[in-house]
């Protein structure tokens, strides 16, 4: 297949993809009855994000979303943003904003490929399947050349799998690693083995915490699909808002998100 074959194209909105094509190379597993594996790539997750003013103008996420098309087809799409800032991305990189801007050079706007305002591995480069080759090639090759045109400092690619990072080196991308801290259980049978594990003074120490929350005072309940109300959100935005003035930030999703959410994503939700 010759590169002339591939044709990448940037769109500011994902409608102009369209929701058929993009979940096609999104999520083709899905059918009726069964859910993405990842949500965060969805047409109906990113949409709500751009319908909500949750990226867009004014936020530093602005739309560029890529995609790669043979013969009218579409192939391969992937969420990208020219950003402003570095903020959303939860990967830091202001050190390396600072260097460039220190020797005279101008580190914003940069390209990102990553779903806005969520630290979460999934796919990035989503392609229909059999295209999967050429389909992350087409759209590697196709953001790089988009940011030397544009005179842009650099492209990101975040929270990417490891099959991806891999093949984004052989393609002559750079890897960089950073730390992430996850939970494993090493088949603990009760909470009790996992605390087997630990020394006395930190089992003394979970023990308590545990038994503090325990006294909260109220119920814990599970909440998803139609069990989901309006009011549950109206409460949930409150706990959002509280989360983030407790952490010294400015929450990135807006009301609208969690009205959207309700509407589309709920089935994907738990509360």
């Amino acid at each position: 297949m010759s590169a002339q074959e591939v044709e990448i194209r940037i769109s500011p909105r994902i409608a102009d993809i369209g929701q058929a094509e993009w979940d096609a190379c999104a999520c083709p597993e899905v059918k009726p009855g069964v859910r993405p594996n990842d949500p965060f790539t969805t047409y109906r997750f990113l949409s709500a994000l751009e319908q909500s003013g949750s990226v867009g103008p004014g936020t530093g996420w602005q739309p560029q979303y890529l995609s790669a098309a043979i013969g009218g087809q579409i192939i391969a799409v992937a969420p990208m943003y020219a950003k402003s800032h570095s903020q959303g991305e939860y990967i830091f990189d202001h050190s390396w904003a600072h260097a460039l801007e220190r020797a005279g050079g101008r580190y914003y706007p940069k390209l990102q490929i990553a779903v806005p305002h969520t630290p979460a591995t999934g796919r990035r480069f989503l392609v229909r399947p059999g295209f999967e080759g050429s389909g992350m090639a087409a759209l590697v090759q196709g953001a790089v050349q988009l940011t030397g045109n544009n005179g842009l400092s650099s492209l990101h690619i975040t929270f990417c799998t490891q099959a991806e990072a891999q093949a984004g080196e052989d393609l002559g991308l750079l890897v960089r690693k950073s730390q992430q801290f996850h939970w494993r259980n090493n088949g603990f049978e009760e909470f009790d083995g996992f605390l087997s594990t630990l020394s006395s003074r930190k089992r003394k120490n979970i023990r308590k915490e545990r038994e503090q929350a325990q006294r909260f005072g109220g119920e814990i309940e599970v909440l998803s699909g139609d069990a989901i109300q309006p009011a549950h959100w109206d409460a949930f935005w409150q706990f959002y808002q509280d989360t983030g003035a407790r952490k010294w930030g400015t929450p990135y999703l807006t009301r609208q998100f969690f009205d959207i959410a309700q509407q589309t994503l709920r089935d994907d939700i738990v509360l």
